[in-house]
């Protein structure tokens, strides 16, 4: 396995925006290289305790390996995030201090050729999983998949407006041969879009998030994850969750919303019927972004975006 190399984004917001305290239990639903968790430990001590899921088996290993200092304090399960209620009863844990996200893919996961993640990677296998298990790639989708869900998929994930160019130009390419590197599909993006649009960074950039998004299905049943999530924290615990496209945000903005919201009746009846009471408090109002000298190490900062709420009981 190559050096798991992953620089975890605004790391010292998200550990201030947590509140870590010595004996707290956390959640890190996306453990990465262990770079959040590691600081969640380290602040956490000597008796905190973390629970952290993954589906990378390359993350897992790296990430026990970062945090064995912590041995005995830690538990890192082989899961989607989204299955907390099954990990967070196999651990023997009811209620959260923290929860930490980071939706992001990691440097290591782009780097890594074999992984076929990033469109700078001609090479690469389209391929995009994040549990190498799983049965579909992206090559399934690009070779198997009719050309209106691919066209579906392009606009709804990567919001492509040249998506129905692209999806015809898919399926034109794979009837003379099957579609098996990330370059051949940059060449197919590429001459679906006018060069006149290719001036603001690169044309594949959307299509290959969309196809990302897809083959993990990463925002099917993210509202609900948040919510339930938020539902687990102890009065005063936090989550902090960092998103790195607009889709994501938008989905984790309104789950906010949502618990923040108090009474919803019509204005015009004498008391509340509804029952509805505020679950939080958003403690950013606007979204955190990084600051300029992070965004100059780390590239993958710039488009990052931090959202944290605290739970309170009403």
């Amino acid at each position: 396995m190559a050096q798991f190399m992953h620089i975890p984004v605004m790391l010292d917001e998200c550990m201030e925006g947590l509140k870590i305290t010595d004996g707290g239990i956390y959640f890190d639903g996306t453990v990465g290289g262990g770079g959040h968790s590691y600081e969640i430990l380290k602040r956490s001590s000597p008796t905190g305790r973390l629970i952290a899921t993954d589906l990378d088996d390359d993350a897992i290993a790296a990430a026990t390996e970062r945090l064995s200092p912590f041995k005995g304090r830690f538990a890192i399960y082989k899961s989607n995030y989204k299955n907390y209620d099954e990990v967070l009863k196999d651990a023997g844990v009811d209620a959260l201090d923290g929860v930490m996200l980071d939706f992001g893919v990691s440097s290591y996961q782009l780097d890594n050729e074999e992984r076929g993640f990033a469109y700078m990677k001609p090479s690469s296998p389209l391929d995009m999983r994040m549990d190498e298990t799983a049965p579909v790639t992206a090559a399934t989708i690009l070779n198997e998949y009719p050309q209106e869900e691919i066209k579906r998929i392009l606009y709804e994930y990567g919001e492509e407006r040249f998506a129905p160019q692209i999806a015809a130009n898919v399926v034109r390419a794979r009837e003379k041969g099957k579609l098996e590197t990330c370059g051949q599909f940059v060449e197919i993006i590429e001459s679906s879009i006018p060069k006149k649009f290719q001036q603001n960074g690169p044309a594949a950039r959307k299509s290959f998030q969309a196809i990302r998004i897809a083959v993990n299905g990463e925002l099917d049943g993210l509202y609900e994850c948040v919510v339930g999530l938020t539902r687990r924290l102890k009065a005063g615990g936090r989550i902090a969750i960092l998103t790195f496209h607009s889709l994501e945000d938008r989905i984790v903005k309104n789950a906010f919303r949502e618990l923040e919201k108090d009474c919803i009746c019509d204005k015009s009846l004498p008391v509340c019927v509804c029952g509805k009471k505020k679950e939080i408090e958003i403690i950013t109002k606007k979204p955190v972004v990084a600051s300029v000298r992070e965004m100059a190490i780390n590239s993958r900062s710039k488009c990052a975006k931090l959202r944290i709420a605290e739970r309170i009981v009403t």
